[in-house]
């Protein structure tokens, strides 16, 4: 049994059985490396640099824009082990995939499982926020959109019961909170049939069925798409750099980390987020036309363009007016209205509507993908691994992806469990550094047999030692991009000297303050400092690549930081899945079933 669970796919049996799963037909490689890094951008640059940006420079002060740099070199350890991966199996499942080939069914089905959940539930979020700057934008214009109409269900019912009760108590309509009086008024305006109230976020379920229209047509129009609104982005944010430069006070930078490194570090979930469009990209692995390279380059391309636009864009706020007035959901149009400069804000507010949508598009590209990856191990229904005869695109996939996504957008506001999103990421971010160091092993292991044969079969006569020469040529893994070792044993320890000697120095009281502080309420700290502990044991011990161990620790640190609430509900989800793959996937599944 337990064999079963943890039976792995070799990566070249992973290749050769792409199109025969997929009935024969593939996916068009029309990818380019200018492609693939505009679709990196288009994941990185959203949410994040027009709203996390201003509670975390309210934090950090201007030293944030030193997080965003940290963040992004953290980021970066698990961009390598991800490009690693995408070079060496160059297939549409990411991480799925990737722990299929080093972990084993049942850990791949986990983190299929958990891809599904982060892509959803983190593009459900994403048009209910885009819905929020359109239905904005378009009140700027003088149009008028009925609150049934851009209000969930659930939000309208919940607003409707707490705003009666204050209305009741003498409170004046005019006097509650704006989210209130919407809700208010769409519970009492909307129309009905048979007693139920027609209540749906329209605009957030209408963007999710068009960008999932375009999809479904093809990875041609979608790049297009892709391109034309990152080069938008892009513009509009080089003109708020440029323009806002001219109003920077530099008397705003001083003090330049007002809350100290604790204020500073109190942002860098939020902002390690920012990042993470990479994990998207690898997805469109079979649509790449040289996978190999570009797949690796994009990524970088992206995680490089993206902290120099959010390094000068913190710096630009924080020059133009004082952290302290950054806590607001909308920092660049709130700037720019502040300092009277009011067309520019009515720019940045178009530009965030082209910055959500090019979020939804890139994370719309990758679920079907991902699902079509598991269909083919048989993990899923076999209709979810369809392609398109006519647009070679994962059709049934995409469908059911549009359903999954736009029809919670109407009933539904997940503000609450958006950190289910997070969890998802960083597992995943975990399993593919963790991944790289198996596979590495594995891959010296065969190597080390090979060679031997190789030795044995040239003992027996030139004629066999040429024989003997070319098994062991098989034997080494096709030439892509690795990540660069270094010894653990050699810088491991002081790196770990140096983050105790800070611990010291920030003034926790020594590490049982530091200790004692971080983990009095937060549980899954706990199971941080053990496994830490462990990694770094073994990492010494067997001399293990760096930058995998890094990437493996500083995932693990991030992810105890969302707290026992967000543990219990992924919990929960995984469970599901657990009984989801034990009644269908273990029975159905290509490599037991071959």
């Amino acid at each position: 049994m337990i064999e079963e669970l943890l039976r792995k796919k070799s990566i070249k049996h992973i290749l050769n059985n792409t199109e025969s799963d997929s009935g024969g037909l593939h996916l068009n490689k029309s990818l380019s490396v200018i492609d693939l890094t505009a679709l990196g951008v288009a994941g990185i640059v959203g949410a994040g640099i027009f709203s996390t940006i201003g509670n975390a420079a309210y934090n950090g002060g201007p030293a944030v824009s030193l997080l965003f740099i940290f963040t992004a070199v953290a980021c970066g350890f698990s961009a390598l082990c991800y490009a690693e991966f995408a070079s060496r199996i160059p297939i549409s499942g990411s991480a799925y995939t990737y722990a299929y080939a080093s972990f084993g069914e049942l850990v791949a089905w986990i983190i299929g499982w958990t891809l599904i959940m982060e892509y959803a539930v983190g593009n459900i979020a994403v048009a209910i926020s885009w819905s929020d700057y359109f239905t904005g934008m378009m009140n700027g214009f003088g149009i008028k959109i009925p609150e049934y109409m851009t209000t969930d269900f659930l939000s309208a019912s919940r607003g409707f019961r707490e705003a009666s009760a204050q209305l009741a108590s003498g409170t004046d309509l005019s006097a509650l909170t704006s989210s209130l009086r919407e809700s208010y008024m769409a519970w009492t305006n909307a129309p009905q049939i048979a007693g139920m109230r027609l209540i749906g976020d329209i605009p957030a379920f209408s963007i999710v069925v068009l960008i999932t229209l375009l999809v479904y047509i093809g990875i041609q129009e979608t790049k297009i798409a892709s391109n034309i609104m990152v080069m938008v982005k892009m513009v509009i944010l080089l003109v708020v750099i440029s323009v806002g430069a001219f109003y920077v006070n530099t008397d705003n930078w001083s003090p330049f980390a007002p809350n100290g490194m604790g204020g500073v570090l109190k942002g860098v979930s939020a902002v390690f987020f920012a990042y993470i469009g990479f994990d998207a990209i690898s997805t469109t692995a079979e649509e790449c036309r040289n996978p190999q390279k570009d797949l690796p380059r994009a990524m970088f391309y992206s995680l490089i363009i993206c902290v120099i636009l959010y390094v000068a864009i913190s710096m630009v706020l924080t020059g133009m007016v004082s952290y302290s007035e950054l806590a607001v959901g909308d920092p660049l149009a709130f700037v720019f209205h502040k300092l009277n400069i009011n067309w520019l804000s009515g720019v940045i507010a178009i530009s965030a509507i082209f910055a959500m949508a090019s979020v939804l598009l890139v994370f719309q590209v990758g679920q079907p993908r991902i699902w079509m990856s598991m269909s083919r191990d048989g993990l899923l229904p076999k209709r979810f691994s369809k392609v398109h005869k006519r647009f070679h695109t994962p059709s049934y996939a995409t469908v059911i992806t549009g359903f999954f996504v736009a029809l919670p957008t109407l009933f539904l506001n997940l503000t609450e469990v958006t950190d289910l999103t997070s969890i998802g990421t960083l597992f995943a971010f975990i399993v593919v550094c963790a991944g790289v160091l198996i596979i590495n092993k594995e891959d010296g292991e065969e190597l080390k047999v090979n060679s031997e044969k190789g030795r044995v079969n040239s003992e027996k006569g030139r004629v066999n030692s040429e024989k003997g020469t070319g098994k062991s040529e098989k034997g080494k893994v096709k030439s892509g991009f690795r990540v660069p070792y270094y010894n653990s044993r050699t810088f491991l320890p002081p790196i770990v000297l140096i983050i105790l000697a800070l611990l010291f120095a920030l003034n926790f009281d020594g590490i049982a303050g530091f200790f004692q502080e971080y983990s009095k309420h937060n549980i899954p700290m706990y199971g941080f400092l053990i496994c830490a502990s462990y990694v770094i044991f073994i990492s010494i011990r067997r001399s293990l690549s760096l930058i995998p161990v890094l990437g493996l620790l500083i995932n693990l640190y991030l992810i105890t930081e969302l707290g026992i609430t967000n543990w219990m509900r992924f919990l929960i989800w995984l469970a599901i899945g657990i009984i989801i793959y034990f009644a269908y996937g273990i029975k159905n599944s290509k490599l037991k079933n071959a």
